[in-house]
């Protein structure tokens, strides 16, 4: 997984950590087996603090989708407790990389739609509008996305 500027939403907090979700699952994504374990406890601990960070956003902004917002939440970290208690009853490392690609896969949607919603709603309560993201173009293979400028 590598770091795209169509994940940025404009709310600054959120896109610094949202780079940081991503390194974490880049390093996931390349570490070797015996790595696997510590990997995967820094990215729970990431987990934690940044979905800890996004309900307390939510929280204190009466954000209206907060607990379909905080149940995807609850689901990732879920599963990353069950891979590590899986691990330690001796499971193979492919259970960390499954659950890497699912992050990796999951990551995108959920930043998105879920996220997306958020950082506006923040924006608006905070400033009255919604963010204005803009993104350079940058000249690349046929074969990715396109990245275009977003505002909302």
């Amino acid at each position: 997984m590598r770091w795209r500027d169509d994940y940025l939403l404009g709310y600054a907090a959120m896109d610094a950590t949202h780079q940081e979700f991503v390194q974490c699952v880049a390093a996931l994504q390349t570490a070797a087996d015996a790595e696997l374990p510590a990997r995967l406890a820094e990215f729970a601990q990431h987990a934690e603090a940044h979905f800890g960070q996004e309900e307390q956003w939510m929280r204190t902004t009466g954000f209206p989708a907060a607990q379909c917002h905080a149940d995807e939440h609850a689901a990732v970290l879920g599963s990353v407790r069950e891979v590590q208690a899986l691990l330690q009853l001796g499971a193979a490392q492919q259970v960390v990389r499954d659950l890497t690609q699912a992050l990796a896969d999951w990551f995108p949607g959920h930043a998105d739609y879920m996220d997306a919603a958020l950082s506006h709603w923040m924006s608006k309560r905070a400033h009255g509008g919604a963010p204005v993201v803009l993104k350079r173009r940058v000249a690349k293979s046929s074969s990715e996305p396109s990245n275009e400028t977003r505002s909302s």
